[in-house]
């Protein structure tokens, strides 16, 4: 009866590693093949041979990567999605609590999330001095509405039997939140995490650029002023080596959590 009944124990979902998809691998040796080749013909198009660098000029600016710039960048996005993401939860569940604070504030979300990222730029150097509280100021406003609007909706997607279910027991409202609405909504959180991830890199690459000394959007702009294509892929490079470096821990803490998923 032992035997047949660990027969039938499902096995533990394992859960991915750190590594590199082979696919992905494989485009990007495919387009590190293009982008040689066609660096190599550019004068026989008519292209500047400095608008398409050779690989090897590239690995050279790479080499040259002032690795406190990448920390600045870094630190102002984990920062920046850290004070969204507790902002915007903790919103979520006082609109769900209140029908009257969901009604009021729910346009102005809409509105917040409907201004476009250039504008909160040019309104946060016309309203801040200092340039750290600008950026962060433009990251928060852009990702915390994604935060909030995933959760709050997936606090309404909860099935009404378990909320009755819940209630019967009397609980707090803390007690309602953790026991209930918090497991209920970790797929919701962690898809908001994902897509703030890759918004907040774009994002704070473009803050920077408006007032930073720091950063991997002030290099770029000196890349730029310096007509150095070179540099500008370098940098380009590291953002989308961090953008898959978080996605890549996000997706291992998701996979732990969530291992009751098929």
């Amino acid at each position: 009866m032992n035997e047949e009944h660990r027969e039938h124990v499902p096995a533990p979902v394992p859960v991915p590693d750190l590594i590199f998809p082979r696919e992905t691998f494989v485009s990007l040796l495919v387009f590190a093949v293009c982008w040689e080749a066609l660096s190599h013909l550019a004068p026989m198009l008519g292209i500047p041979p400095f608008a398409i660098p050779s690989l090897l000029r590239i690995a050279k600016s790479l080499a040259e990567i002032t690795p406190a710039d990448v920390a600045v960048t870094l630190a102002r996005v984990i920062g920046a999605l850290a004070v969204s993401f507790v902002g915007g939860v903790t919103l979520a569940m006082a609109m769900y609590r209140s029908d009257a604070l969901d009604k009021y504030l729910h346009p102005m979300i809409r509105i917040l999330m409907a201004v476009p990222v250039v504008s909160w730029i040019l309104f946060a150097v016309l309203w801040f001095p200092g340039v750290e509280f600008r950026i962060g100021f433009v990251l928060v406003v852009v990702c915390g509405p994604v935060f909030l609007v995933d959760s709050l909706d997936a606090m309404h997607g909860v099935p009404r039997e378990l909320r009755h279910m819940m209630q019967s027991f009397r609980p707090t409202t803390l007690q309602y939140f953790i026991k209930l609405m918090l497991p209920a909504i970790v797929p919701s959180i962690f898809t908001s995490w994902k897509v703030n991830i890759s918004l907040a890199i774009r994002v704070v690459t473009i803050a920077e650029l408006v007032g930073a000394v720091t950063g991997i959007g002030h290099q770029l702009s000196v890349a730029q002023e310096l007509f150095s294509v070179a540099d500008v892929f370098a940098w380009t490079i590291v953002l989308v080596a961090l953008l898959f470096l978080l996605e890549a821990i996000v997706a291992q803490i998701e996979a732990r959590l969530l291992r009751w998923r098929p």
